[in-house]
């Protein structure tokens, strides 16, 4: 069904201001040498996405990698051209301060070592972009806060959906009244987790699907609500004998309410595979499938009997370069950061809610 008229320009022109990325270098930028990352931990998402996309940053590039694993080192440092003065194993890491072409430090870890190698990277002097989320405990989370503070550098966390053109579309839809006001949230990820991932051992995971993919579910529903829950209710299933869940859990369903009436029910899941949400209001619905993928997004709209596509042209910068380049524009401009420390704590408390209402069998009310 085709958008036609000013229906067209509704659904395809609220969020054109939020697409992320202009054309050309800013004046402010012209004659600036870049920020150099440093990417810390080479395994597949540091280096199938992460590292391919920082050569279109127009702020940042490609520094130094630290790996416990030298033949990573070897391999990635000879394809990027990173000689061997910018290499660093975990034991030697702290000498990044020495470095001065490392600006950023991209943190991209199992969740069990986030903390320390943001706290000592900031303690190096360098602001540090970690992936979500942000640590296994809120404790953890509160630590690298203080210590970024402490060096007076800026901590980010990797939430690049913050940046997708269709996860803002859909907020500015929602925040402009097209659904009109909210009633429901659903949000749904899941995959089928394959055994033998560090993701499946607690010590390093910090937990099961909810310490991984759930983190969009949740992430998105207070995105797209617009304000924090007021109540959380959980529920667990976990087959425990099956090997892959001997210490982390599988399944986890939960629902948020929010202070304006509007509730979220969210999936988080190691067995099914999931990724879409959709806002619910008394005029309409806005929904996304997939709606967090790498590429690949497709998103419907519905108001006045009539459910319709939405397509957004391409940005100037995808979702992992526009992520990417917002550190490096804050350290060089000072503008405040879309997805800080304090973001990711947030949604480390509503996590720790969570297991706790699971665990305890009732709703959590949250201060």
């Amino acid at each position: 069904m085709a958008i036609m008229g000013t229906r067209r320009d509704v659904l395809g022109g609220i969020g054109a201001g939020l697409i992320v990325g202009t054309a050309g270098v800013p004046a402010w930028a012209q004659g600036k040498r870049k920020l150099g990352y440093a990417i810390v931990g080479l395994g597949n998402y540091a280096t199938n996405q992460i590292m391919p996309r920082i050569k279109d940053c127009e702020f940042a590039e490609l520094k130094a990698l630290v790996s416990g694993t030298p033949a990573k080192l070897d391999k990635f440092g000879a394809q990027y051209g990173i000689p061997k003065t910018h290499q660093y194993s975990y034991q030697d890491y702290d000498r990044i301060r020495d470095n001065p072409d490392i600006d950023l430090v991209y943190v991209v870890l199992p969740n069990s070592m986030h903390a320390e190698y943001s706290i000592r990277a900031s303690q190096a002097g360098k602001h540090v972009m970690c992936e979500k989320p942000m640590a296994v405990s809120s404790a953890e989370c509160e630590a690298m806060i203080a210590a970024a503070k402490k060096a007076n550098r800026k901590l980010m966390i990797g939430y690049r959906c913050h940046f997708e053109p269709y996860n803002l579309h859909a907020v500015s839809l929602v925040k402009t009244g097209f659904v009109g006001r909210p009633t429901l949230i659903t949000a749904e990820h899941g995959f089928y987790a394959q055994p033998g991932q560090w993701r499946l051992d607690h010590p390093y995971s910090g937990g099961g699907s909810l310490m991984d993919i759930g983190i969009y579910s949740l992430n998105a529903a207070r995105y797209l609500a617009g304000e924090e829950p007021s109540v959380i209710s959980a529920m667990e299933y976990t087959d425990r004998s099956d090997p892959r869940f001997k210490n982390v859990e599988d399944r986890i369903d939960w629902q948020m309410r929010f202070p304006s009436g509007l509730i979220a029910n969210c999936v988080s899941s190691y067995s099914s595979g999931h990724n879409a949400y959709r806002v619910t209001g008394t005029k309409g619905w806005v929904g996304m499938e997939p709606a967090t993928p790498y590429e690949g997004h497709k998103m419907w709209a519905r108001q006045g009997g009539k459910t319709e596509p939405v397509e957004l042209p391409a940005p100037a910068k995808n979702q992992f370069v526009a992520q990417l380049d917002h550190l490096a524009e804050s350290v060089l401009t000072g503008i405040p950061l879309r997805a800080s420390g304090e973001e990711g704590l947030r949604d480390m408390r509503l996590i720790e809610a969570i297991y706790r209402s699971a665990r305890e069998g009732r709703a959590i009310k949250l201060v």
